[in-house]
């Protein structure tokens, strides 16, 4: 029980929406490094060191945006039953978890030594700006888009772990990543446009209103899928499937805008997360059939 109150405090099912970016990003360099010349052989720890940092990553971002939204979720109708806010766990805790997590993710990154020095030396400063997140919506409209772009670090990083070339295909898909994340995360927080306006709290809602929210998010989407389209022509490996699903996406995306109904919050949590899910395991799926077996 004490375990599984943790996996709640962090939202682990959530990992789902970045996992199968990085994954992909993983598969993609693990190809380039088979082509190069001389190949570069299939690294053992590669896989666990990737799925390492980003379970730890993640958790230490989560674990610290439950520890310093605290008061904030005790004051909102909608999150006064989180973990710490309903007593489930206490601030302490939470900050203890929030710490192991950080030395989980730093230990996870050793596991590309000695070859790759680059994961170590940059998880100090990503881990400090996936924490910083967490203040961002007390001072920045652009706290959707922080969010996203902590997500896009995923793919970018895993390229980064695995193979020493530089392309902009993983550039594109953490873009794709960034816009993707900021259009649903506006689209999440509809649920709490009016205490978000009481408390002076910077959301697009809050700002603009439900019906721009909504249009400011299907241009984010938009936006995501203008990335996904430029990421086959930069990586040849992508095929027919690849840009077949991507057409897919896009479908996805308008039913899911199509659902979404600001009053409704059990179609605001359909949209946010099965759907996107859907798209993540379905980019993943179509992307490594094309690069592996195709």
């Amino acid at each position: 029980m004490t375990i599984r109150k943790y996996l709640e405090l962090i939202r682990f099912s959530h990992t789902l929406f970045a996992m199968p970016f990085a994954l992909l990003s993983a598969v993609m360099a693990w190809e380039v490094n088979r082509q190069s010349d001389p190949p570069i052989d299939f690294r053992l720890w590669d896989l666990p060191g990737i799925l390492l940092c980003m379970f730890f990553a993640r958790s230490t971002a989560m674990a610290f945006n439950r520890w310093a939204d605290q008061k904030i979720d005790a004051e909102n109708p909608r999150t006064a039953q989180r973990h710490i806010p309903a007593g489930k766990i206490s601030s302490r805790h939470a900050a203890l978890f929030t710490v192991f997590c950080a030395v989980g993710f730093l230990v996870g990154t050793t596991l590309f030594l000695p070859k790759n020095f680059i994961p170590l030396i940059a998880s100090a400063p990503v881990l400090i700006f996936l924490c910083g997140y967490s203040f961002a919506k007390r001072f920045t409209i652009l706290a959707h888009w922080w969010l996203g772009a902590a997500l896009a670090l995923a793919p970018i990083a895993a390229w980064i772990a695995v193979c020493p070339a530089f392309s902009v295909a993983p550039i594109f898909l953490g873009g794709a990543a960034l816009f993707w994340t900021a259009g649903f995360d506006v689209v999440y927080s509809l649920q709490d446009e009016q205490f978000d306006r009481k408390k002076r709290l910077f959301s697009v809602p809050a700002k603009f209103g439900t019906r721009s929210a909504l249009r400011i998010a299907a241009a984010s989407h938009g936006i995501m899928l203008v990335f996904l389209f430029l990421i086959p022509p930069n990586y040849p490996a992508f095929g027919v499937l690849t840009w077949g699903t991507i057409a897919l996406i896009g479908v996805i995306l308008l039913i899911e805008h199509w659902v979404v109904n600001p009053s409704d919050p059990d179609r605001i949590n359909f949209a946010f997360f099965w759907l996107n899910i859907v798209i993540s395991l379905l980019l993943l799926i179509a992307g490594t059939i094309d690069v592996w077996l195709i």
